[in-house]
């Protein structure tokens, strides 16, 4: 198998004496890499080069048509990995050195050429030719790889200037790479603090000039160049040259908005009831703490109102869960629209609810906010085509004289709410120390004897079987009859003209008569 030159030659020579001498050359060095073939023409070359794989192409410069530059750039077009060697009259080395520029490799000036001289210019520009070849592989393949990525990309120089944006930084700071390249990193990147709204100094220029990585402070929020805003993590670098000299830097950041609205929505979550979307236990302690604090400041009071629904085990029994859910957020929501904007409401559990009242002067201040808490649950329900009526019970305690840390705030607030049960419900009542040791008990006449979940309310005890005057009930203290109807049985307010009874926590349909 006959072996192939190292090196193919084109030579694009119309004086036939110039031709012959450059052939002699090479001949003569007595080297074996090159294989030389010669056209007199630019179309006679084009056409060569379409047909055949050329590593050189040695261009006179004084060709009659084209001329000069021209020329190398038609070889250029026709082959673009071609390397050139070019040669020039010592009158045109300007434009020799202007087609260097261009992309030839080399040029000689024919009357200094000599054998050794030619064959090594020959060789070094084919080499330079394939590692020209090799760096624009490589950076092809980077700047693929740039645009391919999901994060932004913009890089500087040693001056701070944009050179590079990739096609996220395009969208993302909305600059094109065309508008960016040759602006100052802070005219088209602009970053601030979510908080303070402070500009965030270049990180860029700080990673140059210290020539090590860094990352953004948190809450970092880049302004779009229409003004649009959205979060964003990085990482910065520097970029060296081989002697490790910084020429640059290099930020690589990404939207974080969605991750930061998540992670805003998980911490929500983690201290706001599902339900209701009212704090939960956890941010209640806080919100207390908060009125203690402010009250200690001013020199004030705070209160503590623990709310407790009254009977509203029958919605659940009665109507379903779906329907008590709905009465809770119906609750929930007027709770909400009665207290003032520095006072908080939170859901405690269940059917319990905490009131926290701010910026008090006296105790009996809180009368006027329990009074109104009183009236806005006890008014009708509409939900789902039913009239819902629930009545709540209300334990207050106040800072400082019922506790001096949250904890024994909500505690006495609610040992005074079972007070307020005891007494009657739909009431209130202020802590007093005296109940702190046993918290009372309110009699739950509807557990002892239940009522019926459908058709007519029967009585609950045969007339003759009722004590005269008192019923004890379960080893308690004695009943008074008339907390009794006697048809019903149990407490609570009949209407006139209606056939509904109110039991405490809503109707109860009758059946004629």
């Amino acid at each position: 198998m006959e072996k192939r030159p190292a090196k193919t030659i084109l030579l694009i020579e119309d004086d036939p004496d110039e031709a012959r001498l450059i052939r002699e050359m090479i001949n003569g060095s007595g080297s074996q890499v090159f294989e030389l073939t010669h056209v007199e023409s630019m179309r006679d070359a084009k056409k060569y080069l379409a047909s055949q794989s050329v590593d050189i192409a040695l261009l006179d410069l004084g060709l009659a048509d084209p001329h000069g530059l021209e020329a190398v750039r038609e070889v250029r077009a026709a082959a673009p990995r071609v390397s050139i060697v070019l040669l020039s009259n010592a009158d045109d080395e300007p434009i020799a050195v202007q087609a260097i520029k261009e992309g030839a490799q080399d040029y000689l000036i024919k009357s200094q050429i000599e054998p050794r001289v030619l064959t090594r210019a020959l060789l070094n520009s084919a080499e330079r030719k394939k590692i020209e070849e090799l760096q624009f592989v490589e950076k092809e393949r980077a700047q693929v790889t740039l645009e391919c990525i999901g994060d932004a990309v913009v890089c500087t120089d040693e001056s701070g200037k944009i050179t590079f944006l990739n096609r996220v930084a395009e969208s993302m700071t909305g600059w094109s790479m065309k508008d960016a390249v040759g602006k100052v990193m802070t005219e088209c990147v602009r970053i601030v603090d979510i908080v303070t709204r402070r500009a965030i100094l270049d990180p860029m220029a700080k990673a140059a000039s210290q020539n090590r990585m860094g990352n953004l402070p948190l809450n970092s929020v880049l302004i779009r160049r229409d003004g649009h805003e959205v979060f964003i993590e990085d990482s910065v670098a520097p970029i060296h040259d081989r002697e490790g000299v910084v020429t640059g830097a290099v930020i690589v950041f990404r939207d974080v908005s969605a991750t930061r609205t998540f992670e805003k929505e998980l911490a929500h979550s983690a201290q706001h009831d599902f339900l209701t979307g009212l704090p939960n236990r956890m941010l209640l302690t806080d919100r207390v703490r908060q009125a203690i604090s402010l009250a200690r400041r001013q020199r004030g009071l705070a209160a503590v109102l623990f709310l407790d629904l009254d009977g509203f085990k029958h919605i659940n029994d009665s109507l379903g869960h779906f329907i008590g859910d709905k009465v809770l957020q119906s609750v929930a929501k007027r709770l909400l629209e009665c207290v003032r904007s520095p006072d908080s409401v939170s859901r405690h559990g269940g059917d319990e609810f905490i009131v926290v009242l701010q910026e008090l002067k006296r105790p009996e201040d809180a009368i006027t906010a329990v009074q109104r808490l009183l009236k806005t649950v006890a008014d009708v329900h509409s939900i789902d085509q039913h009239k819902i009526y629930v009545t709540t019970s209300i334990g207050v305690s106040v800072y400082p004289g019922d506790g001096k840390d949250a904890e024994t705030l909500i505690k006495n607030a609610d040992t005074a709410m079972y007070c307020a049960k005891k007494n009657g419900r739909q009431n209130y009542e202020f802590f007093k120390p005296e109940i702190i040791a046993e918290p009372p008990e309110c009699p739950s006449i509807e557990q002892d004897y239940p009522m019926p979940r459908s058709g007519r309310i029967h009585t609950a005890l045969p007339a003759q079987d009722r004590p005269k005057d008192r019923i004890n009930h379960r080893g308690r203290d004695a009943l008074p009859l008339d907390a009794f109807h006697p048809r019903t049985g149990v407490s609570g307010t009949i209407h006139p003209n209606r056939r509904e009874i109110r039991l405490d926590s809503m109707y109860r349909r009758l059946g004629p008569g």
